[in-house]
């Protein structure tokens, strides 16, 4: 077959084009491998309460000493939410770049951690345990006292009530979209959820016509994550903590008014899962002077990865980390 004059431009074109994509890729792929090199990655095995519990470390490999912070996942997906590995949107190996020792924890039930026949069973209360332990083992293993606790929706409620029962423990604690008091009532009946695609993509913000908004969230990052959840969290995951959410509005859930510790209040103005006006008053029962309240215009509950705000998240996180 003869080619025109045109179409051998056009095919000579894409060629091109098609090269620079493979160098492009063998770049991005050689960039990985060297940003994987410098990243020492740990799990630590971890055991409360006949469960063995998902628990792992990423540190840069620079020889330098680290802080230690640990981060709590939310109620129906696991703690690879804080490491989706595109780009520079992991929230795990910015703070792992920014000398911290990062570990991520699973609670009883959840991700990798083992399983747990009753559902309901890793509740608020139970999971604050399940933190203690987490930070316990740390600290020994660390040789120091006390470490930074970041928590996520329901891990703002699970992390509180850890920091208010072992204040001797946190150095300093971020409520990242605080789920400060109950969602509204509604009987949580069965004690595993069934988890799925749909039901994962409700933390994003939505366009008009019900798809995610790609001009918050980049495709590849929404897909990673999404991916990720059906891989690590599968078909069901523990109701004990949805059933603690789903109560009155009236009944306050994070007890901030006992904690100690200097705090961060880190929320969207439309987080459809957390009030603004409730955060300010949360933020007026802290006891220490140290503690800041940060909402973030236009950004919404999963800011960590969203295109137009995770820079800006996660900047004031460090902000108040390094004070």
């Amino acid at each position: 077959m003869k080619l025109s004059f045109g179409d051998s431009m056009r095919k000579s074109y894409l060629g091109r084009l098609y090269l620079c994509a493979a160098v492009l890729c063998a770049l991005l792929f050689l960039s990985a491998q060297a940003m994987a090199a410098g990243l020492l990655r740990q799990t630590v095995p971890l055991e409360r309460a006949g469960v063995a519990l998902h628990l792992e470390s990423y540190r840069a490999d620079d020889g330098q000493v680290k802080q230690p912070i640990l981060l709590v996942h939310g109620v129906t997906y696991s703690s690879h939410e804080f490491d989706v590995n595109y780009g520079d949107y992991s929230l795990a190996r910015y703070l792992a770049a920014h000398g911290f020792e990062v570990w991520r924890l699973d609670i009883a039930g959840f991700g990798e951690s083992g399983r747990v026949a009753n559902g309901f069973l890793p509740d608020s209360d139970y999971a604050a345990e399940d933190i203690a332990a987490a930070v316990r083992l740390i600290l020994a293993r660390d040789g120091i006292q006390r470490m930074d606790v970041l928590g996520w929706s329901w891990g703002t409620v699970t992390s509180g009530r850890f920091a208010a029962r072992h204040p001797e423990l946190v150095r300093r604690l971020v409520l990242y979209a605080p789920i400060v008091a109950g969602l509204g009532e509604q009987a949580v009946k069965e004690p595993f959820h069934r988890n799925s695609w749909l039901h994962a993509a409700g933390d994003f913000q939505m366009t008009p016509s019900n798809t995610i908004d790609e001009a918050i969230v980049e495709p590849v990052v929404s897909d990673t994550f999404l991916s990720n959840c059906w891989r690590y969290d599968g078909e069901q995951s523990p109701n004990g903590g949805r059933r603690d959410l789903l109560v009155s509005p009236e009944k306050r859930l994070i007890p901030t008014a006992d904690i100690e510790a200097p705090v961060l209040l880190i929320a969207g103005s439309k987080d459809q899962y957390v009030s603004p006006a409730l955060c300010r008053e949360a933020y007026g029962t802290l006891k220490n002077k140290a503690s800041r309240l940060e909402i973030i215009d236009g950004a919404a509950h999963a800011m960590l990865i969203e295109k137009p705000y995770y820079r800006t998240f996660r900047e004031k996180v460090l902000e108040f980390l390094r004070q």
